[in-house]
């Protein structure tokens, strides 16, 4: 291992000399305690490193290390259900060794070495395989199979021996023969974090991620595999909406990076991800979750590897053919210690400080996003979507961040502090936000839910535009001047904001709504508006059209229990009833 020393320590940078060998990327060990850091420049005989713990303590001629290869993850059964720090240390294992607070320099395996699995040969002797191919599977948890591939480093071989039963990550589970040459198998591997993993072909984006909030998927829809953001300033609402996609989205994996945020919130996200089940499978959430959690009090350099750690994991769990959502909260905290490692490297400052290079990185990373066809040779395909929060200063969307990230993303969730502060939540404001996937979504619609599914969308958001137009009006001139067809359509826009974009995340009926629930809502709100509106055609009065006693039935469907959608039905014929029966005089 070839050492060298420091000349220079600077915050979380360090520069050091002596090491003639080192190369872009490699990871050191700092000082004799060991601490893990990453060259990120090269200049003249010197390295400057980015070291991912404290550096009190450090200084000019203490010891530098250099690995030789570049920062990695480590890949395998026991990833699930686990919990990591920025640059993959098992959180919980080093608590139970030192408490609350992880010491400098403590270190613990990833992946658990000791701990036996049931290894299930998927292949025999004798059959040919390329890389990617599952060779073999482990019941992870109960709702995943963790399937072993062939290392990517084998193009092409055939297998001389296969294993079954109980074994170590560590052990070999199979033998391929390359051209003559034995390579072992093992459960675990390693792969570099700022290296995507390859695929054999992207696909198109098709299927929704069903998150069960209705102000996302009818208005504005992300696809399994497709890229969304959420901007918003404090207290809008971001983290709770980054909690309710990981808790109910219809994904099979989720990864959740919890990056430079309080740790009051990773902690809630451990107790909840325990306590709540899987909506799709009955189970605990956590037994399909992935946390990495580099909470604010965290050395900030670790904040530029987390989301680096987090999207490998998640292509990892793509290639093994899952559907994956990696939700990031918050990318602004990453972008942050990349200006501070920039400032500190004294190299030209962009735009508010941030480096020349932050588009580059953020569109680097959500490029690893996307459906593909795996490497192998049983055309099994996965995805990755990723969602990231953005928390600009002020909720100003003129931030380079949520600019940067907003020309790479095909979805804005645009969070409001004015809607929070009203108490509507989610705070995403329906005006601006929008999502590129619509199109996408139309045939879907059609197939799994209804037909008119989109046409009563679109009815929706004209009826909100159009309310907005109309809410000039009546602050200057007051709502009397409006004719009675506006004054139906503000209550009828009042009914979606309220009855249906406006959803309680802590009551058991509303915080999940399924597709086909969320289809009956908003057609009872449309079918209220078009026979209030033929009702006032036939002569029935605008004051007993807008205190009809049906509008409180309607108002209370968002708490109809998923399995009780017969109810709309019964709704449904009461409005009809209630504004055309008085109007003929009969009873």
């Amino acid at each position: 291992m070839e050492a060298g020393k420091i000349v220079k320590v600077s915050g979380p940078l360090v520069v050091a000399e002596g090491l003639t060998n080192a190369k872009m990327y490699d990871v050191v060990e700092v000082g004799e305690s060991r601490l893990i850091g990453e060259i990120i420049e090269l200049r003249h005989g010197l390295a400057s490193i980015q070291v991912y713990e404290e550096t009190a303590g450090l200084g000019p001629e203490d010891p530098v290390y250099s690995t030789g290869e570049p920062l990695c993850v480590e890949l395998g059964p026991g990833l699930i259900s686990s919990i990591y720090d920025g640059v993959q240390r098992p959180l919980d294992i080093l608590r139970n060794l030192m408490g609350d607070f992880v010491v400098r320099g403590a270190d613990a395996p990833a992946i658990d070495r000791e701990k036996k699995w049931v290894f299930e040969p998927a292949v025999k002797a004798g059959d040919q395989v390329v890389a990617g191919d599952i060779v073999g599977q482990v019941q992870e948890t109960s709702i995943i199979r963790h399937r072993i591939m062939v290392p990517l480093g084998i193009k092409r071989g055939r297998i001389k021996e296969i294993f079954s039963g109980q074994a170590t990550v560590e052990d070999t589970v199979a033998v391929v023969d390359v051209d003559g040459e034995k390579r072992e198998i093992t459960m675990l591997t390693r792969w570099p974090v700022r290296r995507p993993r390859p695929y054999k072909e992207k696909l198109p984006l098709e299927a929704p991620v069903v998150t069960g909030q209705r102000v996302i998927d009818t208005f504005f829809p992300i696809t399994k595999g497709g890229t969304a953001c959420v901007p918003g300033p404090f207290g809008s609402g971001k983290t709770v909406i980054q909690h309710q996609l990981a808790k109910w989205a219809d994904s099979e994996m989720v990864v959740f990076v919890g990056c430079g945020e309080r740790g009051n919130e990773m902690t809630d996200v451990l107790i909840e991800f325990d306590r709540l089940s899987d909506p799709y499978t009955g189970k605990p959430l956590m037994e399909k979750a992935i946390l990495i959690g580099n909470t604010s009090n965290m050395p900030v350099a670790a904040r530029e590897a987390s989301i680096y750690t987090g999207i490998t994991m998640a292509e990892y769990l793509r290639d093994m053919g899952y559907n994956v959502t990696l939700q990031a909260d918050s990318t602004s905290r990453w972008a942050e210690a990349l200006r501070e490692i920039s400032g500190r490297l004294e190299e030209m400052p962009g735009e508010e400080g941030y480096p020349a290079y932050l588009s580059s990185r953020v569109a680097a990373f959500y490029e690893r996003a996307g459906r593909v066809k795996c490497l192998g040779n049983d055309n099994r395909e996965g995805s990755v979507a990723a969602i990231g929060s953005v928390s600009p200063p002020g909720g100003d969307l003129s931030d380079p961040v949520v600019q940067a990230t907003l020309r790479v993303v095909k979805v804005f969730w645009g969070l409001e502090d004015r809607l929070a502060y009203e108490r509507h939540f989610p705070a995403i404001n329906w005006l601006t936000s929008y999502s590129l996937y619509l199109e996408r979504m139309e045939e879907y619609w059609g197939r799994v839910v209804a037909l008119d599914f989109k046409s009563i969308r679109e009815e929706a958001m004209k009826i909100l535009q159009r309310e907005s137009e109309l809410k000039e009006i009546v602050r200057l001139v007051g709502i009397d001047v409006l004719s009675p067809q506006d004054r139906i359509l503000m209550e009828t826009a009042k009914s979606i904001r309220e009855d249906f974009l406006q959803q309680h995340a802590f009551d058991p009926h509303d915080t999940y709504t399924s597709l086909e629930k969320q289809y009956r809502m908003l057609k009872l709100i449309i079918s209220f508006h078009q026979v209030s509106l033929k009702a006032l055609e036939e002569g029935r009065a605008l004051g007993e059209i807008l205190e009809a006693k049906i509008k409180e039935r309607i108002a209370r469907a968002k708490f109809i229990p998923e399995g009780k959608l017969e109810e709309f039905d019964h709704i449904e014929r009461e409005i009809t009833r209630e504004l055309q029966v008085s109007l003929t005089g009969r009873v």
